[in-house]
Order: C-alpha cells, then structure tokens, then sequence
C-alpha cells in the first residue's frame, strides 16, 4: 500500500490489540486509559501519513485500514496532557511503538540534542509457518537439565558453525550446536533475553553495548540484532525455525523474560512507547511524587501490573509466545516484582495455556520484602540461590558445615515443601550469567571488573569464591591441580543433588571471563564462548555426570527425601559418616567434619532395568587430605571419583574407599 494513496480508518475493532492482518487489511486496537486523541502513523519508505483514530471502547482506540498488509510499518501518536506532577507524560509529536507489536524495525540512534524521533517503527507481520508436525518434548521436570545461553555468545567464535550463521538464532539451532547439546544430555536451552531491547545511552556513549538484554522494550517482537536473514528469511520465521529445530532433537526452549521494567527507565529516560501511551497506567508512581517512578527493578522504572489492561499485556505476550512462537516455558527476571500486590500469579496458574509449559522465578527484587524464595505457587520452581551460596560456601569458604550441604543436596525441603511443591521447585545452579564463571569462581578472589567502565564498582562482592592460592590465571601445578578438583567436585554436587540443575553455558569448557563478574555490557571474546580452547576432557566429565543422573533415578525424585522406611526396606536416604555408621546429631553440628555421604535407596516407583536400580552411595571429602569410608556392607561398585584423570573408569570397592581431597565419589551396589 502507498503512503501516497489516499488512506483512511473505519472503525474495525477494539480486540484484539495490536495489529492483526486478516487477509484483507489490518485492525489496529490500542489501550490509553487518559490519551484525549490518538493517531496511526504509517509510512512509505520516507513519507509518513497520519490517520486519526477516531473510535475508542473501552479505553481501547481502534481502526481497520482496509487493503493494509503485512510490511506495512506504522507508529502511533498519542495527544494528552504534559503533566509529570500529575502523572502525565504524553508527548503529541512522538512517535510511538505499539506495544503488541509483532516486529520492530528501523535503527534506533539516541539523539544528540532533544529530537524526537528514534528511528524505530513497527512492521505488521504475517504470522504464517510451516510448522510440520513440531511437538514440544514435554521433558518432565524431574527429568530436565537447564543449560542457560546467550544466543550471539555460544556460537559467535564456534569454528564448525558456517561463519554468516554465527551469533544468530540460526547459529543456536545448527548442527554443530545441536551436537554438542546433546553430546552433553541437556534437556532445555534456557535463552538470556531475546524481547527486542535498546542499549542504554551511558553504555553507548561508552562504546559498549547491552549485551545481556535485560533492557527489553517490545514484549512481542524478538531481538533483530540475533537474526541471520539467510535467503531472505523473516526474523520471526527465523525464530521459529530454530524453536523446530531444536525441539526436533529433543530440547526445550525456554525464555528469560523482562516484564519488570522496560527500557525506557526513569524520569529522565526516552519516551519511545508506553511512557508516551499512557504512563499513569503503565508504570508504578510514588503516590506522593507522581513525576518520578517506582524503582523496584533497579533500572529506573517498574511496570504496573496491578493495572489490568496492563497484566493482560504480559498475560497476551506469554500465551503468543507458547501459542506462536511454540516456547516452553520462561524464567522472569526479578519475578517479585510481578507477584508484588498483582494478579500474575493468579492469573498465569489458571490459563490453560500457561498450565502446561515450565515457570521458573527469579524469586527476588529491590523493592519492599523483595526476597521471596520458597514463596511461589505450586507450578512455579524457582532459582535456588541458597544453594548456590552453601555449595559454594562447603567447598571454597568453609563458611557451612555439613549440615546446610545436606539440606541442598536433598532439594532444600525447608524452603519448598510447606507450599505443596516437588523438589524440582528448586532450580540449582552454581554460577549464571551474573556472577563468575565456574573456573573464575576457584582463580579468582575478588571481582576485576575494570573494563566494565565503571571503576570495579559494580557486580557482587560477595562472591564466597576461592582462588586456590593465585590471583588469577596461574602455572603452578598445584593450583592447577585444586582448581580441576573443586570445579569437578562442584560439577559432582550440582547433578547428585534433588532439584532441576541448571549448568551455565561455556562452565562445561572451563570458559573465563577474566573474573568479571559483572559482564553485562562485554560483547566481545570475554563473554563469547571459546570454542578453540575448550576442556574437552571437562565437556565428557561433565556429560558423564548427566548420564549417570538420568540413569539413577532417586537422583530426581519427584517426592521428598524422609529418611523413613517400610517393612524390610531401606530407608530412601541414610546419611553415612566415614567412620562407617550412620550421621547422628553431634555429627551435624561438628563445622569441622568435611566428610560425609548419602546412601539413596532404589527409586520404588522407577519401571527400569535392575543395574538402573541399584543402591547409589554418594561420598563427599572436601578436606584438603584423602579420607577413607567404611563402607556399608556390600560389594560396591566405583561409578565416577571425580578427582581422577578417568572419572568413570569402574572398581569395585568393599568395606572401605578412600576419597580423595576435595573429591565427589559415586558407587552403586552390585
């Protein structure tokens, strides 16, 4: 359609929003609770032209431009009062994107003086696509293993990905990634944020970027900087092809989602959309300062989701990206923020849609009783930070005895269990992309984060990391030596534990980002993955340890650990002290005792070969010298000694193993 034809709106409808071709032309519906006029802007090339639109229901204005199809790009302008002490940010010559849109296009470039434009627009989109026969895995949550990526960084320096592939959603789905996931045995790739997202102006000014993406400001649209464009594909079509791909060879996909803030940040922020559309509705006001925003995220604003039209927002994005887009599932950044006096959790538990795919909270924010972990529903698991702090703390620190590891090796049933959840309600991690990498976290003590701009201020200090005795990358064999053992016998702990684990992408290469902790803003061979110097010796450790989770099945109960038993049967747990009994109280209150084990009974449920049922006797020593376990009766047999040069070369054991330092050992009874 030509910007130059003579254009003009009839009423279409108010539902739903966004715009929705429909073969014939396109409706147009957006929500402004206060706007007091609105117009379509839409454009041919360099000309724009303006359409009033005239018809509102419900607070929603509406149009059809009959004969409109997809390509045709749009904005809106929003006419309203320019009245932050009251609330009101409306800006009539902006123009705006639409916060359903399907596609952003154009290339966004911060002004130099006050200008108003951005250079962004919407495209409608033909949502179209070969599916054929896609299905999701469905993993079981028991079953799953997250592995969290970056779309550009794991396959950006990847020598057998073809170079115009690399960084791209294509570049995630190609054959070679797609073997080296399942080389692994993950079961689900989790994506850092993909929503299209804008680089702050502080980090451009600087020369850096937002390389991480927690800065989204279309909810709908995916992030264009990731799509190859290869023979003239779409990004959406692109998108969705990767999704197919990678479900085809058995992995989920799921989504890290930004629904806390937007891009558009404080009151000294661009208004580039929903400050311009309605900022009262879309954004939490301090009641006695409605010039300025609630800052619960951290970034400058919080989105209001006890506003409904604004829930339906988020509730609409969710539901287009499983129903569209065929994710399955998400993990929402700073998720207190959501929960906080809203509807979401209500609403996300009873949507038929939702009900079927994983929701994993980030279970704090910065806001008033911001830490919420153990607090979700039931049908939510969350990111188990108290894990990731007491496995660090027993094996690097020495801050937690014996006692705190049990509880994290058995699913963290204090936190989780009241609320009527399974085990898998804790997702465990070591390291994310916030934080250390897994060979940082034993080379390095403090953060270095130099070149982040901001004079090592940011990112965690707090890190409970050991750097084994050098700052830092070393060649003193000895160091070298405790840095393989700490890192394999994390690795060990992490997999054997109750729970869902969740490895960071480049951990299994032995990746180092320098010991930045904090490499949000580094696009480059810092946080790209390093394929040419991979541990392949760590990827086979690390893929032997999935193996032998998914062949043991009490490694992933769905039910809690009681140490009970019935009848003539074994307890489902015993703790074992290496003196050759059973742990007893004084046992759990010794800060000294580094060395214990967990005997896990058969899974009574588990329909699987007799091998596959076998008593599992997990043996930890984080002691700097061997220790040697009485066994329980038996002839045992050696699964993995993660401190060997062949971790799951097999022996047989009776009466005593020794356990070497710092050192994770598995047996089965034979």
């Amino acid at each position: 359609m030509s910007a130059k034809a003579r254009l003009a709106l009839v009423a279409g409808r108010p539902s739903p929003l966004g715009a929705t071709w429909d073969g014939q032309g396109v409706n147009f519906a957006l929500f402004s609770a206060h706007a007091e006029g609105v117009e379509l802007c839409v454009f041919d090339g360099q000309e724009m032209q303006v359409l009033p639109m005239l018809f509102r229901s419900d607070q929603v204005w509406h149009g059809y431009l009959a004969g409109a199809a997809p390509g045709l790009r749009y904005a809106y302008r929003v006419q309203g009062p320019a009245a932050p002490e009251n609330g009101q940010r409306f800006a009539a010559e902006r123009l705006l994107l639409d916060p359903y849109a399907r596609e952003v296009v154009g290339d966004f470039s911060w002004p130099t003086a006050d200008e108003p434009a951005h250079g962004l627009q919407c495209s409608v989109v033909d949502e179209h696509f070969e599916w054929a026969g896609d299905a999701p895995p469905a993993t079981p949550w028991a079953d799953t293993v997250l592995h969290e990526v970056h779309v550009k960084g794991i396959s950006q320096q990847h020598p057998d990905v073809p170079e115009k592939l690399r960084g791209t959603y294509a570049g995630l789905a190609s054959p070679a990634m797609i073997a080296h996931f399942q080389r692994l045995g993950v079961t689900a790739v989790s994506l850092l944020p993909v929503h299209h997202f804008l680089d702050e102006q502080r980090l451009v000014g600087q020369g850096r970027v937002n390389y991480w993406g927690y800065n989204s400001l279309a909810f709908f649209a995916p992030e264009p900087r990731y799509a190859a464009r290869i023979d003239g594909q779409s990004l959406i079509a692109e998108f969705k092809s990767m999704v197919r791909t990678l479900h085809a060879a058995g992995l989920e996909v799921i989504l890290d989602v930004v629904f806390n803030h937007t891009a558009e940040t404080d009151q000294f922020g661009p208004t580039l959309s929903f400050r311009g559309i309605d900022n009262q509705s879309y954004y939490l006001l301090p009641p006695g300062d409605l010039a300025a925003y609630e800052n619960y995220s951290g970034c400058g604003n919080t989105f209001n989701l006890t506003q409904p039209r604004v829930l339906q927002l988020v509730m609409d994005a969710l539901r287009y990206w499983v129903g569209v887009m065929h994710v399955d599932g998400f993990r929402f950044d700073l998720a207190a923020a959501l929960a906080r006096d809203s509807a979401f959790l209500a609403a996300v538990r009873q949507d038929p849609l939702l009900q079927n795919v994983k929701l994993i909270a980030e279970p704090w924010d910065m806001g008033p009783d911001g830490y919420r972990l153990g607090r979700f529903l039931p049908g939510w698991s969350e990111w188990n930070d108290r894990f990731r702090d007491d496995v660090r703390a027993f094996w690097l620190t020495g801050e937690v005895a014996a006692g705190a590891l049990a509880q994290r090796l058995s699913g963290s049933s204090e936190l989780f269990k009241n609320s009527g959840r399974a085990p898998q309600a804790s997702v465990n991690f070591l390291t994310a992309h916030d934080g250390f990498t897994l060979r940082d976290l034993v080379s390095y003590q403090d953060k270095h984060n130099e070149l982040n701009g901001e004079e090592n201020r940011d990112g965690h200090g707090h890190n409970l990391s050991w750097n084994c005795g050098a700052e830092g990358e070393s060649d003193d064999p000895s160091v070298l030596e405790k840095r393989r053992r700490l890192q394999r016998a994390l690795l060990a702990t992490l997999l054997i534990a109750q729970g869902v684990p969740m490895l960071q992408g480049g951990d299994e290469l032995g990746r180092t980002q320098g010991g930045n902790n904090n490499a949000y803003c580094q696009d480059n061979e810092m946080t790209w993955l390093d394929w040419q110097n991979a541990d392949s010796e760590l990827i086979d450790y690390v893929a032997g340890l999935i193996g032998l989770r998914r062949r043991f099945p009490q490694l992933r109960l769905t039910g809690w650990l009681s140490g009970a038993a019935s009848g003539d049967e074994q307890p489902d747990v015993l703790w074992w002290h290496p003196a050759g009994r059973p742990m007893g109280i004084s046992d759990w209150q010794s800060n000294k005792l580094g060395a214990f084990g967990l005997q896990l009974a058969p899974e009574a449920s588990a329909a699987t070969p007799a091998e596959n049922g076998a008593t599992l006797l997990c043996l930890i020593n984080r002691d700097a010298i061997p220790v040697p376990f009485l066994l329980p009766p038996g002839v045992w047999k050696q699964l993995c000694d993660s401190s060997a040069q062949a971790p799951f070369a097999s022996c047989r054991r009776e009466k005593t193993s020794p356990v070497a330092a710092r050192s994770v050992q598995l047996l089965s009874l034979e």
